[in-house]
């Protein structure tokens, strides 16, 4: 089971951020001085038509459907994953002449944007939108989702920052979203909007939520606690619907598992140099011989990546993740905290 925790701004539940933003959008579209962007050459053109017209679903994106560079983007990317699996992505932050020119192509001044079938789709709300209400799935020959209204679990604290927060006036009702993100992590959401034609009303503790069909299938059995923060609050919410993902251990907390005696492995990612200069005792190298140890594990095993940050073992820990590992964490700074934390004769570099 894993979760997360949603911020407070202003108020327990933050006021909509995709409220209006369509309108907005093309306000700006309509607006000749709104992008000044170079004027798209024929040659930019043809490319842009080859990718659109060869390929059924095109998702123009910063980064790639692996490794999304924005939110946004992985949104969309994650929504294209669940629904069709193969698309083709065009990183836009590989060359300015196609974030430019893409943005002149569709006559829309955003990123990421998606194409189906050759036509131009919309931008990140839109195709959200589009997904909540089945029109996506549609769209891309699938059906629209058809699921049960969920059980929602909320505990004193959750009921009461809620009730507080829509006891505010305002025609705007309380919506929970849950999105799958590109790496199959979820985004959860708590905010205020307007009800859409096909929302669901689900009531737990006397507080009602509008659910799209698309998050009430991953909502079942989500529980909302209240937890006070420095600034003021946040909502912590455990789904156990979402896939495992890699956790943090800090090196404090390693190195009392280790004192204890308890069972896990250790695998260093870094390169045989930076092993040779200074390295945890007993970690593991992760070269060949390493690799077909860590394989050959349970697919509980608790399994803790290391380098010399932490930049390194946490992409090699999510690879791990994906490959149906369920134990998996990534230690929080490295050999390096390590060495300023725990065991200072480490050679720090």
């Amino acid at each position: 089971m894993s979760g997360g925790t949603v911020g407070v701004r202003s108020r327990c539940v933050s006021r909509p951020r995709r409220a209006g933003a369509r309108t907005r959008q093309l306000a700006k579209i309509s607006d000749p001085n709104y992008m000044r962007t170079m004027p798209l050459t024929p040659e930019m053109k043809s490319h842009f038509d080859t990718l659109v017209q060869k390929n059924k679903v095109v998702l123009f994106m910063k980064g790639n459907k692996h490794f999304p560079q924005c939110g946004f983007s992985a949104k969309l990317a994650g929504m294209l994953t669940e629904l069709v699996g193969k698309y083709e992505t065009v990183n836009v932050l590989a060359d300015p002449a196609v974030r430019d020119g893409i943005k002149e192509y569709s006559s829309w001044p955003t990123i990421p944007q998606l194409y189906v079938d050759g036509q131009f789709v919309g931008g990140c709300d839109i195709v959200t939108d589009m997904y909540s209400s089945g029109e996506l799935q549609k769209l891309l020959g699938g059906e629209a989702p058809k699921v049960e209204v969920p059980t929602i679990t909320l505990s004193a604290g959750a009921v009461k920052a809620l009730k507080d927060a829509t006891s505010e006036p305002g025609d705007d009702r309380l919506r929970l979203e849950i999105a799958v993100l590109a790496q199959g992590a979820f985004q959860h959401e708590l905010f205020f909007a307007p009800k859409k034609a096909n929302d669901m009303e689900v009531t737990a503790s006397g507080v009602t939520f509008l659910v799209d069909p698309a998050s009430a299938k991953r909502a079942n059995g989500l529980a909302i606690d209240f937890v006070e923060t420095a600034d003021g609050g946040a909502f912590k919410l455990e789904n156990p619907n979402e896939p495992p993902r890699v956790k943090a251990m800090s090196v404090k907390e390693l190195k009392g598992l280790i004192d204890k005696g308890e069972k896990l492995e250790l695998f260093d990612v870094r390169t045989p140099d930076e092993r040779a200069t200074a390295k945890i005792a007993s970690s593991v190298h992760l070269d060949e011989a390493g690799e077909k140890r860590l394989l050959g594990l349970p697919k509980d095993a608790r399994i803790v990546f290391h380098c010399h940050h932490g930049g390194r073992s946490r992409a090699a820990a999510e690879r791990l993740v994906k490959e149906g590992w369920r134990n998996v964490y990534n230690l929080e700074g490295g050999i390096d905290a390590w060495s300023q934390q725990v065991d200072s004769t480490v050679k720090r570099y």
